[in-house]
């Protein structure tokens, strides 16, 4: 899950999103606050913590700009305090206010509980795999943002099952009998081409390294 921190106090936002990559989070830290919408377009990400005063136009404003054309919950952070806020707030569009300063483990429940409200059904569809990558469960399909990672049957199937099982090693055994479910004769030789022709077509086509050995224990996704 991506988390957009839009705070102009620049150490704050370096200390929230320290703890949120800490909790297993991706973050981006707001940087153009003239044109915050792009910001959001182009980083795409499933939370907002959003501050009230900024630069140029304040919290309220880019809320109602954001909510326009997404539904990514927004939590505001900010030292406004007032029932007057907080009604404003969520006129906008926002999900949920934390008042400055905050305890981070406050943050983080509230963070967890707007995500699991938002996205758990969509997230028993969609696995998240870091960055810009994700496997759709229900077709069985690898995305890098929007574009397809082309993969063969037998590909796929052991994509997904390593998908299903992270961050767990799958054992070669486990791998096989996925396999065989297909009725095609796989043997040790056959799962060690396969695995690495899909973890050299990952890297060329997305740029990383996904697959990761354990030595004599299996595969896992980094």
């Amino acid at each position: 899950m991506k988390i957009l921190i839009i705070e102009d106090d620049h150490t704050l936002a370096g200390e929230i999103s320290s703890a949120l990559v800490r909790w297993g989070y991706d973050t981006v830290i707001a940087a153009e606050f003239d044109n915050l919408l792009e910001e959001f377009i182009r980083s795409r990400p499933q939370l907002v913590l959003m501050d009230i005063n900024l630069p140029f136009y304040d919290g309220f404003y880019w809320c109602a700009k954001i909510r326009q054309i997404s539904k990514a919950p927004v939590l505001y952070i900010s030292s406004r305090g007032g029932d007057g806020d907080k009604i404003m707030a969520m006129a906008q569009g926002g999900d949920d206010y934390v008042e400055k300063p905050f305890h981070l483990e406050l943050l983080k429940a509230k963070i967890q509980a707007m995500l699991r409200r938002a996205y758990e059904y969509k997230v028993k569809e969609q696995i998240f795999l870091g960055g810009d990558l994700h496997f759709d469960w229900n077709q069985q399909t690898f995305y890098q943002g929007d574009r397809e990672i082309s993969l063969t049957k037998s590909e796929r199937m052991v994509f997904a099952k390593l998908a299903e099982e992270r961050p767990d090693v799958v054992s070669r055994e486990d791998l096989m009998m996925v396999l065989w479910e297909t009725d095609e004769y796989v043997s040790d030789g056959t799962l060690t081409t396969l695995v690495s022709r899909l973890r050299s077509r990952l890297r060329t086509q997305c740029g990383q390294e996904i697959i990761g050995t354990r030595k004599g224990q299996g595969y896992y996704l980094l």
